[in-house]
């Protein structure tokens, strides 16, 4: 089943994260990411740049509209995505029980129902 944990929490310059906790941060998901990989589950993996970097696009009524920035402004921001993919819930918990980011901020887990892989959409058990 794959999974992907989302990880959500304010954005470093938004808490005032010191040096040493950024690179503390930065060791800590080297090494979940390497243990996901040597484990088979991972699937792929992103930090995220900035919401500030972000553009949101909309088409209503086929007009295309583009706003510099999130969809919702919020204190809590996705920061990074791991797609991994495991036997079940629990095996997903166990791995999202593991993420740095689970020590100050959430990381939810959410199921894949269907997935693009080897040129067609194939759903999810």
């Amino acid at each position: 089943m794959r999974y992907s944990l989302l990880v959500i929490s304010q954005e470093p310059g938004d808490a005032e994260v010191s040096e040493e906790a950024m690179n503390w941060g930065r060791a800590a998901f080297d090494a979940y990411a390497k243990s996901l990989d040597a484990a088979g589950a991972l699937v792929s993996a992103d930090i995220l740049q900035p919401v500030a970097a972000s553009t949101t696009i909309s088409v209503r009524d086929g007009a295309l509209r583009v706003q510099d920035g999130p969809f919702a402004d919020t204190r809590e921001r996705l920061n990074g995505t791991f797609v991994i993919e495991v036997a079940d819930l629990d095996a997903a918990i166990d791995w999202a029980r593991q993420c740095p980011g689970a020590l100050y901020g959430a990381v939810e887990i959410r199921p894949s129902a269907i997935i693009f892989r080897d040129g067609e959409w194939h759903s999810q058990p």
